[in-house]
């Protein structure tokens, strides 16, 4: 990223570092990690922890003499956007705020470079104004991008290839092929536009559902499906035949189920998609699961761990053998717990080795195997291989059956760290789901070195609205003693998009076992013997983890009662 000052050019690298927000070893550093990673300094520097957000943006605006922008609490005018090309906007990232209000000449425009020379000139030729350039973080105008101008591009790309369809007497299936793999026909635009629109909007899945009359495109942020987009039905066909081919599947199969996989790059990041195509009664519902190696590979700290579970998940770790569970229902987190357990575990005198199905990240330094049923490569027959390769540390991506379980088991016991994952509502019915698969209970106990249940709830925005909690919900938090105990509630602005929640935060319930556990794991305790015996040394439930984010303003109560249901507790 290059900034000017001026008409003259300087670098962004220089400019922080005789700021002394920066030494030069870290610019150095930080220079090395954006070749490899290919994208701009000040991300890099941000996302290596080398400069908080705050300084840099001090920094940036006092220097350069701009203003900073947070585009997502803005709102945006239909005739503001409509001055600056689309093709100007994707090609300098760029967003357009509005006038000034002392000189209706002067178009503020948001740019990750505000000092961008080229940029400016170009808008200012094409719009035939004065442009002030203010600063925006390149996420946040990237999300901003992908919201306002995507759903215009995708609906221009399905309108073009409706005139198409009129004016071509193809075959179906001619026409499919034809539209599906063609570089810059309108059906490959559109599915590109949804694709990079939902990965802008941070969802976690994109729907695209066939209805009685139109196709229906709908994405999952924060846990939550919101519709997106609607077309004409007549598109569904062309949509699909591009989705089977980008993801190697059969564009000539239409009754079967077909599951594909996609990888894309957005803003230079690349992502993996998984694909899983379902006949319906209305045609093909496609849903495909957005993953990036960034996303799963996290650092401790942005797993939402407290300090306490934070040492409690270290001491786990610190185990030379034996199994750790990361338990969960799906869609709970699972995956990035695992990948960040094994990016913690990944040193040079370690051999770690995976069995997945399929691989969600591909991560440097750990030897990575798919499950392929159709060539014998289940999770059994793979971990009987893994045994032979000389392995510290086994991942098993989920204990499915009691082979798996019994080969993991013993692994454990001959001396394996063996890091894998079940379904269950809390750590202590994870014991006790071990043992229905056939294990032993002293062959258990002997085995498991911690166990963690987790969930995933919203956070609340900053719009977030104070008020007293009744008695029935203090008794639900835990503080029915207490005089007025303040809750949260969501409450919606632009920032958020009306819904009252931006991201998501971890809840643990944390079980280490300890000796006094192994002994009533052994002899065959239900459930409820485990979890009291593991309270009485210190573990905090699910629903008493959710209760200290609802107490300290990170999540509202409604999204607190989704734990204690899921989780069984009493309500």
């Amino acid at each position: 990223m290059r900034i000017g000052v001026g008409r003259k050019k300087i670098r962004m690298g220089d400019l922080l570092v005789a700021a002394g927000a920066i030494t030069e070893e870290q610019l150095q550093e930080a220079l090395v990690l954006q070749k490899e990673k290919g994208q701009k300094l000040g991300k890099t520097l941000l996302e290596s922890g080398i400069i908080s957000k705050e300084l840099l943006i001090a920094v940036l605006t006092q220097q350069l003499g701009v203003d900073y922008i947070e585009l997502k609490g803005c709102k945006f005018d239909d005739e503001v956007l409509s001055l600056i090309p689309e093709d100007v906007i994707m090609k300098y990232n760029v967003m357009p705020l509005g006038f000034d209000e002392n000189n209706p000449n002067v178009l503020r425009v948001a740019m990750i470079d505000p000092m961008d020379i080229i940029a400016v000139d170009d808008i200012s030729i094409v719009t035939n104004c004065q442009v002030e350039a203010v600063l925006a973080m390149e996420d946040d105008l990237m999300e901003t991008i992908g919201k306002y101008y995507g759903n215009h591009q995708a609906m221009e790309a399905a309108e073009a290839y409706r005139k198409e369809r009129e004016q071509d007497m193809l075959s179906q299936a001619e026409e499919d092929e034809y539209n599906a793999d063609i570089e810059n026909s309108p059906i490959v635009l559109l599915v590109k536009q949804i694709l990079e629109s939902g990965v802008r909007q941070r969802a976690s899945d994109i729907h695209i559902e066939p209805l009685e009359t139109s196709v229906r495109v709908r994405y999952r942020i924060d846990g939550v499906l919101k519709q997106v987009m609607s077309y004409d039905y007549s598109l569904l066909s062309g949509i699909c035949a591009r989705l089977k081919i980008m993801g190697g599947m059969d564009i000539s199969e239409k009754r079967k189920p077909q599951d594909g996989r996609i990888s894309i790059m957005v803003d230079r990041k690349e992502f993996d998609i998984r694909v899983s195509m379902l006949p319906t009664v209305y045609g093909e519902k496609t849903v495909m699961r957005l993953t990036s190696k960034d996303g799963l590979t996290k650092p401790k700290s942005g797993l939402g761990f407290s300090e306490d579970e934070l040492k409690v998940f270290d001491g786990i770790l610190s185990n030379p053998h034996g199994i750790i569970l990361v338990t969960g229902p799906t869609g709970s987190g699972k995956s990035t717990t695992l990948y960040t357990s094994l990016s913690e575990l990944n040193v040079e005198g370690v051999n770690i080795v995976t069995v997945e199905d399929p691989v969600e990240a591909n991560i440097d330094g750990i030897n990575q195997c798919q499950v392929n049923e159709k060539a014998d490569m289940t999770f059994a027959a793979a971990l009987r291989s893994i045994l032979r390769q000389d392995p510290d540390i086994i991942m098993i991506g989920e204990i499915r059956d009691e082979e798996t379980a019994n080969i993991a088991v013993k692994a454990a016991i001959t001396g394996h760290l063996v890091v894998s994952t079940l379904h269950t509502n809390s750590a202590a019915s994870t014991v006790t789901r071990l043992i229905d698969m056939g294990i032993e209970p002293y062959t258990a106990g002997d085995a498991l070195v911690g166990v963690i249940a987790q969930r995933l709830v919203r956070r609340l925005c900053t719009c977030k609205q104070p008020r007293y909690a009744e008695e029935h919900e203090k008794l639900l938090l835990g503080v029915g003693d207490e005089d007025d105990v303040v809750i949260y509630e969501p409450t919606g602005c632009p920032m958020c998009n009306e819904t009252g929640f931006s991201g998501r935060i971890g809840v643990y319930e944390m079980m280490p076992v300890s000796r006094g556990l192994r002994e009533v794991i052994a002899r065959n305790a239900p459930a409820n013997e485990i979890e009291k015996k593991a309270l009485d040394e210190g573990m905090l439930t699910l629903k008493l983890s959710c209760s200290k984010h609802v107490l300290n303003g990170i999540t509202s109560l409604s999204e607190m009662r989704k734990i204690v249901y899921e989780a069984g507790d009493e309500y």
